[in-house]
């Protein structure tokens, strides 16, 4: 077993930098101050968690009377001012009220929740039934989403280029997942590691979107983030683990930069080393072991992926080979030298992972 230090809250945000750069420099004075004054908010964000992670962060338990198997929500709205968590609007059990964003949040913290206890037995982010705290209307004009360690954080998008960022359940997915990597292999945010961090709350915000909507791997579209991009937008959505590279294409916001297979592995300084882009290798990988298989994918290509990053072998270093040979091991323990097996090496081979 490794041995994982401290369960080290990190800043991870749905909107890439490099995205918020692109925009920054946009012609549209509406569309540039709005990425301009989230790249700042983000900054500012990113400085208070490494300060809280220094000073040490509040603990947060459970609640006595909550029982495995129950959620237990909170939705705070920050009423677009910064000062987190906010205004109390919902909590677990009460009534939908009239304002959708709050109604989303909740059922978004709701199905991560049900996915991860119903197809992992997993209570919770921690496995110990950790609340599940959100706050929305974050800010004015906010582009992200953003897990701090200790809660969501939605803004309401500028309208321009993204809409409110509640609305696709597997950005609320995808932030949290970050949640149980924090608490489990606790993966270093940069390069390679930072890569499969990001990755890991792709696939999971993915398979929560599927397990919600009951499809199996044939009828996921396999995007992430489809609906957050406004009307005006050239694109589908933030990321395609189908075929990555190929989510948007627009004047104002650039290029989808994922690369598909090491062949086009993207070395860079920026975003921590490329976590969002070159995120888009073991996507692929995990759409091509999952759609290989069929069915539904949290039962056999989930469950592997899910087995290496609470199994304790996984290093807060790992390279993307580390985790396919841990894959290939927890593929083989868990089912076999069966389909499982073949479809899990034959993924990462067809990416340029593991050789043939």
């Amino acid at each position: 077993m490794k041995n994982h230090g401290a369960h080290e809250p990190i800043f991870c945000t749905i909107i890439p930098p490099h995205a918020l750069d692109k925009l920054a420099q946009a012609q549209e004075p509406a569309v540039a101050g709005a990425a301009r004054r989230t790249l700042q908010r983000d900054a500012f964000e990113r400085t208070q968690r490494r300060l809280t992670t220094v000073l040490g962060a509040p603990a947060v338990a459970a609640p006595a009377a909550a029982a495995p198997g129950t959620p237990h929500r909170t939705i705070y709205d920050a009423q677009h001012k910064t000062s987190l968590p906010g205004k109390k609007v919902r909590g677990e059990g009460s009534d939908p009220g009239q304002d959708a964003t709050v109604n989303r949040a909740y059922a978004g913290l709701g199905a991560t929740y049900e996915l991860f206890f119903s197809a992992f037995a997993r209570d919770s982010i921690d496995a110990n039934g950790l609340p599940l705290d959100a706050t929305v209307h974050y800010d004015e004009d906010y582009n992200n989403a953003f897990w701090n360690g200790e809660q969501m954080v939605f803004g309401d998008g500028d309208g321009e280029i993204f809409l409110d960022f509640t609305l696709p359940i597997d950005v609320i997915g995808h932030e949290l997942a970050h949640g149980v990597t924090q608490y489990t292999a606790n993966l270093t945010y940069f390069g390679q590691p930072g890569a499969l961090n990001e990755s890991l709350s792709d696939v999971f915000g993915s398979l929560i979107k599927q397990y919600t909507l009951g499809q199996t791997a044939d009828q996921a579209d396999w995007l992430i983030g489809a609906g957050l991009l406004a009307p005006r937008v050239t694109g589908v959505a933030l990321r395609s683990m189908k075929a990555p590279g190929t989510a948007y294409d627009d004047d104002v916001l650039g290029k989808d930069p994922q690369p598909a297979t090491m062949d086009d592995f993207v070395r860079t300084g920026r975003d921590n080393g490329g976590v969002h882009i070159n995120s888009g290798i073991p996507n692929h990988a995990f759409y091509l072991a999952a759609t290989e298989l069929g069915g539904h994918a949290w039962e056999r290509a989930g469950q592997v992926w899910y087995d290496v990053l609470t199994g304790g072998e996984l290093s807060e270093e790992a390279s993307f080979a580390d985790f396919a040979d841990l894959t290939v091991t927890a593929a083989r323990t868990r089912f076999g030298a069966g389909e499982e097996l073949q479809a899990v090496q034959k993924a990462w081979e067809q990416v340029g992972v593991r050789e043939a």
